[in-house]
């Protein structure tokens, strides 16, 4: 099982990191499997860092093996959804960047990929406009719609099946928009597409 993930997909995050690139293709990196929680597991913050910062984002799941997919025919090789957070490690980030070295370990430690609930598309919504939130202890802190992507899903499926086969059970990270944040002890995160509540967890 892989951990893709899409980064700098929406134009107001990239500003609000100050990100300057015209993007012509996605940017996309991976994250480990033991990346992964899920089923409301608590999220413990890492002793090797201290700005741990949520993204949150829409989950795909592949559902077919694919290779070279041709983006007119993206959709059959996806049919679930779901809310994540991919959880960045903002200070080691910083310091590899400035170092110009790969920064995988500010985005690939263990338990870094939250992933909520899966639900059918049908249920989800037009995939291109599937309105999604993030709150922090009853508090609305993250929101965002993927009609803002810059790199829509079937866009990003087909690219990714360039250089990687994608399985089934694959999950693809589609990128997060502006109002990432840092997360602390204690805090309590709840992640919705439109008002339906898909992913629910504690920081410890």
């Amino acid at each position: 099982m892989k951990i893709i993930a899409v980064g700098m997909n929406y134009a107001s995050h990239n500003k609000e990191m100050q990100h300057a690139l015209k993007l012509a293709e996605p940017t996309i990196f991976m994250k480990s499997e033991s990346s992964l929680l899920k089923n409301g597991k608590p999220f413990f913050i890492p002793d090797f860092s201290t700005e741990i910062h949520y993204e949150t984002e829409v989950v795909v799941k592949i559902n077919r093996l694919g290779k070279n997919i041709a983006e007119r025919f993206a959709r059959r090789y996806y049919n679930e959804a779901t809310i994540g957070i991919d959880f960045t490690a903002r200070d080691v980030q910083r310091r590899l960047k400035s170092e110009g070295l790969p920064w995988e370990i500010s985005k690939a430690f263990d338990n870094s990929a939250v992933v909520g609930t899966f639900i059918p598309l049908e249920e989800a919504g037009d995939i291109n406009r599937i309105p999604f939130r993030l709150e922090i202890n009853g508090e609305k802190v993250q929101e965002g719609n993927t009609a803002d992507m810059i790199f829509k899903v079937d866009k990003i499926v087909a690219y990714v099946s360039r250089f990687f086969t994608l399985k089934m059970g694959d999950l693809i990270y589609t990128g997060t928009p502006e109002g990432v944040g840092p997360v602390r002890v204690g805090d309590h995160l709840q992640g919705y597409i439109g008002e339906r509540k898909l992913l629910d967890f504690h920081v410890r």
